[in-house]
């Protein structure tokens, strides 16, 4: 029986959730004409399922397009699911009765990818962490302005440097804020997007350590969204990777990035830049396809180099776990995860 283990290898009990999405889907209906005639459907998330536990890094990675971000929003009650279930913390997102936004903003938050977009350039950093907790019932000024400087050290700034304006700080010090104001609320699920693809690369690993040292210092859960995989495999405990809209593959980390067993997950694996020049496990071609006009099959198929005529006609399989936790929905997973493994550089 598969035990969840986080990346230190300690146990995870299964019960232990603080996350479940079960059969999401979002469709947009676009154009159309009097009584809505001629109106097509944007598929962007179809029929996704995934788990988060308490302390644990998720990682969702796919190319633009893919639906990540469309996933992100439904779970921060932004986006109305054309149906599945969400339920966040014991808290089901997805029912109409589930309206406490307050509440929902109290247990999961977003950091967004560009920290300067996302701040208000008129607002001081304090009044910047202040509003959230105004709104949310905190009015003692000394409690404000103690957890705002608690805050501040938390993420690397100083409290004196609460009165300044964004444009006031570098493109690092501004994504610290924008972590320091996910953060304020104290909430139990941060969800990463993109959070370090707009910053120099010297800068990178500085927030992503951060992230990681906030994670065990706090007791966080992460959904970590990004296109980028070395992030991912820095930060991550499990993976799931989305190809239009759907999960193609979802597993352990080091299942995933060693053993991986879907074409489009080797593709993004071999796009990592390797010092060491490794042979690539695989490449693909060719743009996303159009979520209007998605091809017949399997939606990779068009760009699968191991695709067979059976893969242009039949639906992909429906994505079931294996006894190792490992989920793939290929119809040849069995014998490219086999030559993967066999392909993958020894540690």
């Amino acid at each position: 029986m598969h035990e969840p283990r986080n990346r230190l290898g300690e146990r995870r009990p299964d019960d232990d959730l603080i996350l479940s999405v079960r059969d999401l889907a979002v469709h947009f209906p676009l154009g159309g004409g009097l009584l809505g005639r001629g109106r097509r459907l944007l598929r962007a998330v179809d029929g996704v399922d995934l788990e988060l536990k308490r302390g644990e890094c998720l990682g969702l990675v796919g190319e633009s397009g893919s639906g990540k971000s469309t996933v992100a929003l439904s779970i921060l009650g932004l986006l109305t699911p054309t149906r599945g279930r969400i339920v966040l913390d014991g808290q089901v997102v997805t029912s109409r009765q589930s309206g406490d936004r307050k509440s929902l903003a109290r247990t999961v938050q977003m950091v967004f990818q560009d920290p300067y977009a996302s701040l208000n350039p008129r607002q001081t950093v304090r009044r910047t962490l202040e509003d959230p907790l105004r709104v949310h019932g905190v009015t003692a000024k000394s409690e404000i302005e103690d957890r705002v400087a608690t805050m501040l050290r938390h993420v690397g700034l100083r409290p004196e440097q609460a009165g300044r304006y964004p444009h006031e700080f570098s493109g690092g010090q501004r994504q610290r804020i924008g972590i320091a104001r996910a953060l304020i609320l104290n909430p139990k699920i941060v969800i990463c997007d993109e959070p370090v693809s707009a910053l120099d690369v010297s800068i990178r690993a500085q927030i992503i350590n951060l992230l990681l040292e906030l994670k065990e210092t706090l007791g966080l859960s992460y959904i970590m969204i990004s296109h980028d995989l070395g992030v991912v495999e820095h930060m991550s405990d499990r993976v799931a990777v989305m190809y239009l809209g759907r999960i193609v593959e979802n597993g352990d980390w080091r299942e995933i990035f060693e053993r991986p067993a879907h074409p489009y997950t080797q593709a993004l694996i071999a796009a990592i830049p390797d010092p060491l020049h490794h042979a690539p496990l695989a490449t693909t071609g060719g743009d996303l396809p159009n979520p209007l006009n998605p091809p017949n099959g399997c939606a990779f198929s068009p760009r699968c180099r191991h695709a067979e005529a059976a893969c242009r006609h039949e639906p992909g399989p429906s994505l079931e776990t294996r006894p190792d936790g490992h989920a793939v929905r290929c119809w040849r997973a069995d014998e490219i995860g086999a030559a993967s493994a066999s392909l993958s550089p020894s540690p």
